[in-house]
């Protein structure tokens, strides 16, 4: 695994904007008051030629009593516990604060290598930042995260502190857990994870970024995505909330495949069908977990009761993979990780082009394509041209005469031929002249 460089530091001094700025993209949310970051948020950078995992954390607040404070309190000090090097955020306009003062005394028992920061320094001089070596953590790297200025200076410093040898990242399957709030993701993650590794409170809402943790099971990697609740437009109440959301959606297209978790006590929803269709058009494979059903009141039909009616709800996508599971007590919580493994195999199979021609060829003999103004769709030939979601690409005499339901036709042919469950295909017809 690459060397992990923590960013830690009380709230709004600045640690998300020098993240982003790192990681060369927007990956945490950032806003001009505290709390907005909650959870540990990880991206993949490198410098002078090394990579690493750099980490963002919420803010400390090391006397705060609330449990939202003690909770992202306690994720910092595990990003703390599993970096090499840590990059002590302050801020140079307000100066050092008491606050600066307990994070040090936290650093120092970590005996951790700390590299000091501090940022907000948009004109330097030597006293501008003399009071921070009151802190007794070394010399104090002058830093604005914002204009990019001294940004260089502090890397170098940490990079000097990375264990030596070769660095090499390995694949893993990514897999972002989605969902409305309160469904339970931040406990699956958990429970898959064997450790406190997102914030789980009964706050709705309270994951705001989506969280990147890699993880390797039975001598495969992983990377599970913990998102934020994804709720209906209108009830996105303001900037931090959309940008949550915006964050999960993006995770969702960065993902191999997308877990759906849904509340079995409220059932399938008309917001969870609408972000499972996100996915679906994003061409994902997925797996819907039914979460809580130690809560559901059961008997022999509950689980078919609850099949129909997801069938009925998500006739649009009838190749889904369900699972009936419970991430509090880890009532089959091991078959998610199995099962997202099955559907990204499918959608990574290949159908070998002669028997694909066969198939098809076979399947139009069967049911002929309806005429439309005396003209009848012929299909020429066949041939899967990609995977992710696989596509299957028709030549065909008009690509306008192939109707939807005809195309769904075989979309079924091809899926009773080969196991396609759990991930959408493609068809595309291409049209050529006639001779």
């Amino acid at each position: 695994m690459n060397p992990v460089v923590a960013i830690v530091g009380r709230p709004n001094v600045g640690k998300s904007t020098f993240f982003n700025r790192v990681a060369g993209r927007k990956i945490s949310i950032t806003e001009n008051r505290p709390g907005v970051t909650r959870d540990r948020i990880t991206a993949d950078c490198e410098w002078r030629g090394k990579p690493f995992t750099l980490i963002d954390t919420g803010g400390l607040e090391p006397r705060s009593e609330d449990l939202l404070w003690k909770q992202i309190a306690l994720q910092a000090s595990l990003a703390v516990d599993t970096a090499d090097v840590i990059l002590f955020f302050t801020d140079g306009r307000e100066g050092l604060t008491s606050s600066d003062y307990e994070v040090a005394e936290m650093l120092r028992r970590s005996r951790r290598p700390v590299v000091l920061v501090v940022n907000k320094v948009d004109e330097y001089t030597p006293d501008t930042v003399s009071e921070f070596y009151a802190l007794g953590l070394g010399e104090p790297y002058p830093v604005s995260a914002e204009h990019g200025r001294g940004v260089g200076d502090a890397l170098d410093k940490a990079v000097e502190f990375f264990p030596k040898g070769e660095q090499s990242a390995s694949d893993a399957l990514k897999i972002a857990v989605v969902g409305k709030p309160n469904a339970g993701k931040s406990s699956l993650v958990n429970k898959i994870l064997g450790s406190e590794r997102t914030i789980v409170t009964p706050i709705a809402g309270t994951t705001r970024d989506a969280v990147d943790t890699r993880f390797s099971r039975g001598g495969k990697d992983y990377v599970i995505i913990d998102t934020a609740g994804i709720r209906r437009k209108r009830s996105v109440e303001d900037d931090v909330e959309y940008y949550s959301v915006l964050r999960a959606f993006d995770a969702v297209r960065r993902a191999d495949v997308a877990v759906l978790v849904v509340d079995s006590m409220e059932g399938l929803t008309e917001q969870d069908v609408r972000i499972i269709g996100y996915v679906h058009e994003q061409g994902k494979p997925s797996v819907v977990v039914m979460n809580k059903w130690d809560a559901v009141e059961k008997d022999t039909h509950t689980v078919n009761a609850f099949e129909k009616k997801l069938a009925e709800d998500l006739k649009f996508m009838s190749y889904y993979k369900s699972v009936y599971i419970s991430a509090k007590t880890g009532q089959r919580v091991d078959k998610v990780l199995s099962l997202a493994e099955e559907a990204f195999a499918h959608a990574n199979f290949r159908v070998p082009t002669g028997a694909l021609n066969d198939l098809l060829i076979d399947a139009v003999r069967v049911s002929e394509p309806p005429s439309y103004n005396g003209r009848r769709l012929k299909l020429y030939y066949s041939a899967q041209v990609s995977v992710c979601p696989p596509l299957f690409a028709l030549q065909v005499n008009d690509e306008t005469l192939l109707h939807f339901s005809y195309e769904r036709y075989l979309e079924n042919i091809i899926r009773e031929a080969y196991d396609f469950s759990g991930t959408p295909i493609r068809i595309q017809a291409r049209g050529r002249k006639e001779e």
